[in-house]
């Protein structure tokens, strides 16, 4: 407690806070985890090969941190309700941890006890979010399904597991990549633009957002088909065809939203940089299927690393500061640690053109972990400590 009586630290205070930590802080731990893995040779996983416990936890443990404390924000501006605080919150982020040392102990817990505890996370999360959502009969509520289908994905991946099948558990990674690719179309979507906007009118500029209803139609269409294709036939001509598809019309998208008037601005040309990895991972991932082009091989990390990834940090990065108070400009570090995970995203994609391949997966994991180091060294403590203009939350 404070002199005058209020909590010094406030963890559980609303849903971004812990969620927010934890995905910052997984982010480094479980990228320094995998590269140790890499060069002592060690199976976190009994029945799978290493990169599957890398591929779910990036996924499910770093990924999934950040939807919760993105949907435990969002979900009581969407509807008005209460935020989600105190005890319940705390249990809820107690459920995530326990899955990653659930996972962290792969190699020796029996799949069984691995599964009730890795299970329990997405459920919860899903019953925390749903009664507001449901009573309002809020446009958003269509994420409740995509949490559903992503614990069934973490079960099929689980169930794999068991087997020691890695076509079906690599068929629920991707499944689950690309559930977190439509949300980010779909959010991404309508964040983007509105940021910008309002940075830009903040600035005194005019501005027009230019989108169509078809367009719209078009983008969100081509990505849940994606989805579907991907799942039954992961590759060949179909998927390629999607993802082309698809990338053009993010393209086209991308275009509307006054890319180049963000420069000016590190926190807004984040989100315009993560974005735009989204049509580059599709169109690689076209090229390399059709063609097999060697440098579009890592179309993947083009959308973990790129897409995803980046676009988190952008979040985090901007919600932590507008939900605790504080002015809506990063610090000069958190610009740096922008660019440093936008190099480390290049040298994972197309590093392996003209280093060895070992080489570039060091030095991007490497500028990875620099990325997150800075990140917590600047976010912990606005995380943590209570907002800066004395409000709840």
């Amino acid at each position: 407690m404070s002199r005058n009586g209020a909590p010094r630290f406030v963890p559980f205070a609303y849903g971004f806070r812990p969620f927010f930590l934890f995905a910052l802080a997984y982010a480094f731990v479980a990228i320094v985890a995998w590269l140790l893995i890499r060069r002592f040779q060690e199976l976190p996983l009994a029945t799978l090969p290493p990169q599957m416990w890398h591929a779910h936890e990036m996924l499910f443990g770093f990924i999934g941190a950040a939807i919760a404390g993105f949907l435990l924000t969002a979900v009581p501006s969407w509807t008005g309700a209460r935020g989600f605080a105190g005890w319940p919150l705390a249990a809820l982020s107690a459920v995530w941890l326990a899955g990653r040392i659930a996972f962290a102990f792969g190699a020796s817990l029996p799949v069984e006890a691995i599964a009730a505890i890795e299970l329990l996370f997405l459920p919860c999360l899903a019953a925390f979010i749903a009664p507001p959502l449901l009573r309002s009969l809020n446009r958003n509520t269509f994420v409740l399904g995509v949490l559903t289908l992503l614990w069934l994905l973490d079960g099929l991946y689980l169930i794999a597991l068991a087997k020691g099948d890695i076509v079906h558990a690599t068929r629920a990674i991707y499944g689950g990549i690309d559930l977190v690719l439509i949300l980010l179309t779909v959010i991404g979507g309508r964040i983007v633009p509105a940021f910008t906007a309002n940075a830009l009118r903040s600035r005194g500029e005019t501005v027009t957002v230019r989108s169509t209803r078809a367009l719209e139609v078009i983008v969100i269409g081509a990505m849940v088909v994606l989805a579907i294709v991907d799942f039954f036939r992961p590759s060949g001509w179909p998927v390629a065809a999607v993802a082309g598809i698809a990338a053009i019309a993010h393209v086209v998208r991308l275009s509307g939203w006054h890319i180049r008037r963000s420069f000016a601005q590190p926190i807004v040309w984040i989100l315009h940089a993560a974005y735009a990895w989204l049509p580059i991972g599709l169109a690689l991932r076209c090229l390399y299927l059709l063609w097999g082009f060697d440098w579009a091989a890592h179309w993947l990390h083009a959308l973990t690393m790129g897409a995803a990834s980046t676009m988190i940090v952008a979040v985090i990065t901007r919600a932590a500061l507008g939900h605790t108070g504080r002015a809506l400009e990063v610090h000069r570090s958190v610009a740096i640690a922008y660019v440093l995970l936008l190099l480390a995203t290049l040298v994972r994609v197309f590093g392996g053109v003209v280093l060895p391949y070992e080489s570039s997966v060091w030095i991007a994991g490497g500028l990875w972990v620099v990325t997150f180091a800075v990140l917590l060294v600047r976010y912990v403590p606005i995380l943590l400590l209570p907002r800066v203009d004395r409000r709840p939350g």
